[in-house]
């Protein structure tokens, strides 16, 4: 048990390495992007897929949905499994693992701030990819409008291709979010 912790320690302290910079407003996957590039000599893959839609819900229901532990009730298939903290609980700086093909995935949630409609993860396929998904939501009146960004960079030329593969599934999740949510969510209010 004590490797799990130092592993987590060690992945969220690599995390907040890449992630911080940005967040103070260095494009730090830009930099990565170029760093790998000229590292391999070969221009590495880096896209941003942006969607949106409109969640029939406060914003206040609609922000909890976000949340890696509860994003279980409504996306089919979605099972994190909590490294820290357990039992799970969603809050900034979360800890999971998730099945990508034959991967067991670590992820890190880099900011949780449900008041301001702002949620953020981050993961990393060893040798092959960096994600950067950003959700912000706003209210309106009953319900809640959702933009959700994936940034993704190829850590090497042979992940270009898959790279760009998931960047045009990203921009076409919309109504599949959107429909999971709303049926949830008019089931829940009932």
């Amino acid at each position: 048990m004590r490797g799990v912790g130092v592993f987590a320690i060690g992945f969220v302290v690599g995390i907040a390495a890449i992630v911080l910079p940005r967040l103070a407003g260095v494009d730090l996957v830009a930099h990565l992007h170029h760093h790998f590039a000229a590292r391999a000599n070969a221009p590495l893959a880096h896209t941003e897929a942006k969607f949106e839609f409109v969640a029939k819900g406060p914003m206040d229901k609609v922000a909890l949905l976000m949340g890696a532990d509860r994003e279980r009730v409504w996306a089919p298939g979605w099972n994190p499994h909590f490294i820290s903290p357990t039992p799970a609980v969603d809050q900034q700086g979360m800890v999971f693992t998730v099945a990508h093909g034959p991967y067991q995935v670590p992820w890190v949630n880099t900011e949780f701030d449900l008041q301001a409609g702002r949620v953020q993860y981050v993961y990393v396929i060893p040798d092959t990819l960096l994600t950067l998904i950003t959700i912000r939501m706003t209210p309106q009146a009953d319900r809640t409008h959702v933009v959700v960004e994936y940034d993704r960079t190829a850590l090497k030329a042979q992940a270009n291709d898959h790279v760009q593969q998931l960047a045009e599934h990203d921009r076409k999740s919309g109504p599949e979010w959107e429909g999971q949510i709303n049926a949830w969510l008019a089931k829940t209010s009932q």
